[in-house]
C-alpha cells in the first residue's frame, strides 16, 4: 500500500528529529541516511521542516519514542 504525502513526511520528520535530539544533525550518520530518504519518500528538506514546525509536538514526541 502506498504512503500517502502526510506520512512520508511524517516518517522524515521523526528521523530527523531523532537526530536533532541527540545533537547529531552533522553526523556522519544523519548524513548518510537522510538524503537517501527524502529521495526514496519523493520529499525535500523544505517540506519535511514546514511540516515539523505545524506538527512539532507529534513530531518530537514520536522523536523521543524511537530515541
Amino acid at each position: 500500500m502506498a504512503k500517502t504525502q502526510e506520512q512520508k513526511l511524517f516518517g522524515a520528520a521523526v528521523l530527523k528529529m531523532s537526530f536533532k535530539l541527540r545533537d547529531a544533525l552533522e553526523s556522519p550518520a544523519f548524513k548518510g541516511i537522510y538524503p537517501g530518504v527524502l529521495r526514496d519518500l519523493g520529499v525535500d528538506d523544505a517540506e519535511v521542516d514546514k511540516y515539523t514546525q505545524e506538527h512539532r509536538e507529534e513530531v518530537e514526541n514520536a522523536a523521543r519514542a524511537k530515541t
